[in-house]
C-alpha cells in the first residue's frame, strides 16, 4: 500500500486499516520451519583471549 503521497496521518491510518481488512490473510507457518528462520545470522566472534589496548 503506497501512502506516500498522502499528508494527513489521521488519513493514512484509515487507508492503512481499510488495506489491511481488505487483504487475504496471512498463512500459519509450517511446523517445519523453524522459528527465526528468516532472521539475519550472526557471525561467530572469534575465540580466544581478548586483547587489551
Amino acid at each position: 500500500m503506497n501512502t506516500t503521497n498522502v499528508e494527513s496521518t489521521e488519513e493514512r491510518k484509515k487507508l492503512k486499516r481499510a488495506a489491511r481488512k481488505k487483504a487475504a490473510p496471512k498463512a500459519k507457518r509450517d511446523s517445519t520451519v523453524p522459528r527465526g528462520s528468516m532472521k539475519k545470522k550472526v557471525k561467530i566472534m572469534s575465540k580466544g583471549q581478548s586483547r587489551k589496548r
